[in-house]
């Protein structure tokens, strides 16, 4: 995303940076226990290369985000309520980071995990 001012110059956002934001404030978010990546972001994980943006894909038009998130929620937790938390977190996370427009934040439930015994 590129941000023009005539008189100063652009500002670019790269993508990633979107996707970050997005995974982290939806990390701050009660009952929210990870994100969850496919096989080639678990893979690179393991060999040390941690992925802060994996279970977060976005996609940025002309101002305007559409972010799509696959979460891990905690066992106990209210899955609908959480995600709603989650949706508001992450839109106004982005908005006031950005400047950029959030259309949508989709989320995927993509496991629970259990706590500890």
């Amino acid at each position: 995303m590129t941000k023009e001012n005539a008189e100063i110059g652009s500002v670019k956002i790269a993508d990633d940076v979107v996707a970050r934001i997005a995974a982290l404030a939806a990390l701050e978010c009660d009952g929210v226990s990870a994100m969850a990546g496919n096989y080639t972001s678990d893979v690179l994980e393991k060999v040390g290369r941690k992925n802060l943006s994996k279970g977060a894909k976005v996609i940025v038009g002309s101002g305007d985000v559409k972010v799509d998130l696959a979460l891990m929620m905690s066992y106990g937790f209210n899955i609908p309520a959480t995600c709603q938390q989650a949706q508001t977190k992450v839109k106004a996370s982005i908005e006031n980071m950005t400047g950029l427009n959030v259309t949508d934040v989709n989320i995927r439930i993509a496991g629970i995990t259990m706590p500890k015994a």
